[in-house]
């Protein structure tokens, strides 16, 4: 009898193709560094939205000073980043990682000198109530001098009709060498700004994993996410805007009062408390 086919990692391709820990905690640092220029270094993270929790597992990496909490509903990319993330830790950084299976709407975790969400996870709230409700409650959760770093992406490129291929490589693949991602953009609505995208992933032999990773998001601007973080309570909200270099983004993030007009770009927002 022929056996089956073993079904690709999801959450394997979409590390490699998608999340860089490492840069972000460097910005994350970086960015400290740049709003709060004297006292304590930051210590706690939370990561809210964290699937895998591969930051927060970074983080703790950085300094024996660093501790990590994760926040996430979905129980099923916890339960991989236990396995292929946590467990690459050591015993130290491990007791410093606390990944919970919650909703950041109803979290207890207070604290934090740092609360990131990455990959534009907050456009899940599509309302405004709900949207500053949820920057109300991150604000009671950061410590006096905490900060909340939003990443966001946006531009004319990211409401048109496309699927956008790129390949990656993995050097030290052993059965996987390389595969394809493609980020497909289904629909877009310019009256309530929902917006409806896919990851896609094509393999080496040719066999497909189609809309692996599904977002029904509301496509939020800068202006208006500064607009309710201020109305949160935060004394500030700031841009870091990526630096370009012959027209081409140079992967480096500074703070910025007006953007170039990028056809699509990710920046940060950063609400001050």
């Amino acid at each position: 009898m022929k056996r089956k086919a073993k079904r690709p990692d999801k959450y394997l391709l979409y590390q490699h193709a998608v999340q860089s820990p490492e840069v972000h905690v460097d910005w994350m640092l970086s960015a400290w560094k740049d709003l709060r220029r004297s006292g304590p270094a930051p210590k706690l993270l939370r990561e809210d939205f964290c699937g895998t929790y591969a930051i927060s597992c970074e983080w703790v990496k950085r300094s024996s000073e660093h501790r990590a909490i994760g926040l996430d509903l979905d129980p099923e990319p916890l339960a991989w980043g236990l396995k292929h993330n946590w467990k690459k830790l050591d015993s130290s950084q491990r007791g410093r990682v606390d990944a919970r299976e919650a909703n950041v709407l109803n979290s207890t975790a207070r604290g934090a000198d740092l609360l990131f969400v990455g990959n534009f996870s907050f456009f899940i709230f599509k309302e405004r109530a709900q949207l500053l409700n949820y920057f109300r409650i991150a604000r009671s959760s950061l410590s006096s001098r905490g900060l909340f770093m939003l990443e966001m992406a946006g531009g004319p490129g990211m409401i048109a009709p496309l699927r956008e291929r790129k390949t990656v490589r993995i050097e030290d693949g052993k059965s996987l060498k390389k595969f394809q991602y493609i980020w497909h953009q289904k629909k877009f609505d310019p009256i309530s700004h929902d917006a409806l995208y896919a990851i896609h992933f094509k393999l080496e032999d040719g066999s497909r994993l189609d809309d692996a990773f599904v977002y029904d998001w509301r496509l939020w601007s800068i202006p208006e996410v500064k607009d309710l973080l201020l109305e949160a309570g935060f004394s500030d909200a700031v841009v870091y805007w990526e630096k370009t270099q012959r027209g081409e983004g140079t992967g480096d993030y500074v703070r910025m009062l007006a953007g170039d007009n990028a056809y699509s770009w990710i920046a940060y927002v950063v609400g001050v408390k």
